[in-house]
């Protein structure tokens, strides 16, 4: 059986994409809280707040790298694969994505190296400074990154004008209607990828021998966060929902198995949709709770996916994503919210709790990375069959290569990833095994 060009054009992409957020996430959110922890280090000064810097930074600098690794194969998908789409869409795409690469390569130029190899070198002020831009730069190359993807969603401030968008106002097409609830959702699913990779690499520490200060430090700065995240993460996503709803109606219906436009609007919780038979099979649902979710028609009522035969997107896969991600976010709010309470009047120390429950929270660490790829997947696979929602189908700016080189290039890259992976935690886990070893600061006039 020959798998279509398109499908595997679809499938190769959104891989490369979800790890490119997945990594994206990760340096973003470690670098905020990388800046916390100098901050909290001067005014403290407590050493233990510098050991988790220390440490922390290293995996910075790892997630980094991986950050521009994965980022080459999705610029060279978008001139191979997606041949057509920067025909049509450059206008837009080509400063957007210019400045993300140039926020980018400024903070490596100007302030990476100062923050990864300076601390022993500089000033203190200059060194935590270097390390505010480079937060300040990732979270502007994230932005630009985000204002591309949101316009594509719900495409806003450009007109098609021969088959090419021209642009009619830059401040519509940034700050267009999904921005803001993209960069909610990126940003908390940033912080709990961070929050849980610390909690359970430092639960795994902890059950292997006895913790230092910084380690205990981080810890509790990263159960903080996950909590606090987890408080606002529901009101993001009803926002998002809301938007959805309203601008993508598809991926609405899709999202929520509503399959005819008669049928009542019950919130699924559980199921498999099955687009044979138009239904949800095992279904576990709530009477009448998902209309806030769902899209409406000129006339009021709610839009199925009856209403987009031939153009509805993969109904399965963007179900199955999103209760994935509900499911995450369950249980890292069991997880957090429960360590946090068991160790609310021991100073939040991880090394007072069970065995056991050190098990539990190290196996929880990747929860929170798990949870960005699932939502990178339901953005994705929502969208479909768009490139652009309601102007440009996918397939329609396919490149001409074959259904081989896209197997392929789609195995290799799945191999590729594999390994950049698995690289990523065997060093992770490896400066985890050994902590950080104290170094001390050069003295003024050494040779």
């Amino acid at each position: 059986m020959t798998l279509p060009p398109l499908f595997l054009g679809r499938l190769q992409f959104t891989m490369c994409v979800a790890f490119l957020g997945l990594f994206m996430a990760l340096a973003l959110a470690l670098a905020w809280l990388l800046l916390f922890f100098k901050l909290k280090a001067h005014s403290t000064g407590r050493p233990g707040w510098t050991a988790a810097y220390r440490f922390w930074v290293r995996v910075f600098a790892l997630t980094f790298a991986m950050t521009l690794a994965c980022g080459v194969p999705v610029l060279l998908q978008l001139g191979t694969v997606w041949a057509g789409l920067m025909g049509r869409i450059g206008n837009v795409a080509g400063p957007l994505l210019g400045f993300a690469v140039l926020a980018v390569f400024a903070l490596k130029s100007c302030f990476l190296g100062v923050m990864l190899f300076g601390q022993r070198r500089v000033p203190e002020i200059v060194h935590t400074l270097a390390v505010l831009m480079v937060a300040v730069g990732m979270a502007v190359a994230v932005f630009w990154v985000l204002a591309l993807v949101s316009w594509t969603q719900t495409p806003n401030g450009a007109t098609s004008i021969d088959g090419r968008y021209q642009i009619d106002d830059w401040v519509a097409v940034v700050f267009n209607p999904s921005m803001k609830s993209a960069l909610a959702v990126t940003a908390l699913g940033s912080a709990l990828a961070v929050a849980f990779l610390i909690v359970g690499v430092t639960a795994w520490q902890a059950l292997r021998r006895p913790l230092d200060e910084g380690e205990r430090l981080g810890f509790r700065a990263a159960l903080l966060l996950a909590c606090i995240a987890l408080l606002i993460l529901p009101a993001a996503a009803w926002k998002a929902g809301a938007v959805i709803a309203h601008y993508q109606p598809a991926k609405a219906a899709a999202a929520a198995a509503y399959w005819q436009q008669d049928d009542p609007p019950d919130a699924v919780l559980l199921g498999w949709p099955d687009a044979t038979s138009a239904s949800t099979l095992g279904a576990v649902s709530i009477s009448g709770a998902a209309g806030r979710w769902l899209g409406r028609g000129a006339d009021g009522r709610y839009l199925a996916l009856e209403n987009y035969s031939g153009m509805q997107p993969p109904v399965a896969l963007t179900f199955l994503s999103l209760r994935l991600m509900m499911v995450l976010a369950l249980v890292m709010a069991l997880a957090a919210w429960a360590t946090l309470l068991k160790l609310r009047r021991r100073n939040l120390d991880p090394a007072l709790l069970p065995r056991w429950w050190l098990r539990l929270l190290a196996v929880s660490g990747g929860a929170g990375m798990l949870f960005v790829v699932a939502g990178w997947v339901f953005t994705l696979a929502g969208s479909q069959p768009y490139a652009v929602t309601h102007a440009v189908t996918q397939a329609e700016v396919l490149g001409p290569a074959s259904a081989r080189a896209l197997l392929y290039g789609t195995l290799g890259y799945f191999a590729l990833y594999g390994v950049l992976l698995s690289a990523f935690l065997a060093m992770l886990f490896h400066a985890a095994r050994y902590g950080v070893v104290p170094v001390r600061r050069a003295l003024r006039g050494a040779q």
